[in-house]
């Protein structure tokens, strides 16, 4: 039937389903059926507990029936002895001091012994005077939600043990990628630090310090861009490159030409990968205990060296380009003569690059550094070590990279404490 513009302006007031009734006889005929087989139970007890009506919904849940419970039961009984004992201790004490509370995770006790959580809520029904008659409470099923609830806490539990799977990999691999025991060299003392900013990613800093032919040492310190296992790859292939290379060609600009050829034909697609070094070779020089060392830098923060007589400054090598990006990169070389009580020390740029102020804002910084290396001058290679550790320590999470250091010293002729 096509209604007219009148019969859309005046609605029938009661209009009819498909069996001709009207929805409000409906509304009326279904509202017992909705309070019996609602999605949740319902009851009703007297103030002492006392259950004075009970939906089928609840009665089917608990495998009751209405004459075993009402009247005869609390719904306290209803309960597992653990949530009786809250529902007396905290549940009825909090139900008559507020008039209503909801939400409360407790247990059920069917008829043949199974327990069914269920979220509670109470509301204290009171006569016009304020006097407080019936309580109502209704109980939501909760046995899909405690199954999410332990899914989730089983998953979390995997989740923790995986990760600490991951950190004692993530150790392991860290460890293997620095060396076991720097060598020993005669006349220097040499200390080495490596701070992991985070135990769940693997750094990219490495080091080392080895023997060479004709009595002479080789020793490196860098920084492979990025974390994880990639930047591990490429921080194992640039350490062993660094040292086959070296043996090939001591030349400390040949061994980071070989190590920039290398990186550069093996990532050069779409993942490029580089890093920053410093390499040098040591060699001994005169009868007095001297060393001469030769620094090539590739981009890297230049090595501080702080002298016997309380000086410092750094040792730079500009121009030095980034091993692994062009072809072929710039790399640059200084040499310096170590005295007795001088100390040279080579780090990555996490100690320079971490944050010293609650903003985060402030870089600790290369001044800052040479300011630190100016009172600690004349030092040894322990105590300067020593010191960087102390030093990270009170930057704490400011020190957000990964930071090695490798430091080395001439023994002085004569040691402090030996002197009158």
């Amino acid at each position: 039937m096509v209604r007219t513009g009148a019969d859309q302006e005046h609605p029938d007031p009661d209009p009819r389903p498909d069996d001709g009734r009207s929805f409000s006889a409906l509304l009326e005929e279904s509202a017992e059926d909705l309070y019996e087989n609602a999605p949740c139970g319902y009851l009703s007890t007297l103030l002492d507990g006392r259950i004075v009506k009970i939906n089928t919904t609840l009665l089917n849940w608990l495998g009751q029936q209405q004459a075993d419970l009402v009247g005869r039961r609390t719904f306290s009984d209803l309960l597992t002895v653990g949530g009786r004992l809250y529902h007396e201790t905290h549940f009825a004490p909090l139900l008559r001091m507020q008039g209503e509370i909801s939400g409360i995770a407790l247990e059920l006790k069917a008829a043949d012994g199974r327990r069914i959580p269920v979220l509670v809520t109470s509301t204290v029904k009171s006569d016009s005077d304020g006097q407080p008659l019936l309580i109502r409470t209704t109980v939501f099923d909760a046995r899909d939600r405690r199954a999410y609830e332990e899914e989730l806490l089983r998953a979390h539990r995997e989740s923790e043990r995986e990760r600490e799977r991951l950190r004692q990999l993530t150790a392991t691999l860290q460890q293997t990628l620095l060396p076991p025991v720097l060598a020993s060299v005669p006349g220097l003392d040499v200390a080495a630090h490596y701070h992991i900013a985070s135990i769940d990613e693997v750094g990219g800093d490495f080091y080392d310090l080895f023997p060479l032919t004709g009595g002479t040492w080789g020793l490196f310190l860098g920084d492979v861009c990025g974390k994880g296992a990639a930047a591990a790859a490429v921080t194992s292939l640039a350490r062993y490159t660094l040292r086959a290379a070296a043996v090939y060609d001591p030349d400390p600009a040949a061994v980071l030409g070989n190590l920039n050829t290398v990186l550069n034909h093996q990532y050069n697609g779409d993942d490029p990968r580089f890093c920053t070094v410093l390499f040098g070779v040591l060699t001994p020089e005169g009868d007095r205990g001297a060393f001469r060392i030769t620094l090539a830098g590739g981009g890297h923060p230049p090595a501080l060296l702080m002298r016997a007589d309380g000086t410092a400054d750094f040792l730079p090598t500009p121009g030095g380009q980034l091993v692994g990006v062009l072809p072929d990169a710039r790399i640059v070389t200084t040499t310096v003569r170590l005295d007795p009580g001088d100390t040279l020390l080579l780090h990555t740029d996490g100690l320079t690059d971490a944050r010293t102020a609650a903003t985060g804002s402030d870089r600790y910084g290369d001044d800052a550094l040479l300011a630190f290396g100016r009172a600690l001058a004349p030092t040894t290679a322990e105590h300067t070590v020593t010191a960087i550790r102390a030093l990270l320590d009170t930057l704490g999470a400011g020190v957000d990279d990964d930071t090695a250091v490798l430091a080395v010293s001439v023994a002085p002729l004569t040691r402090p404490e030996e002197q009158p």
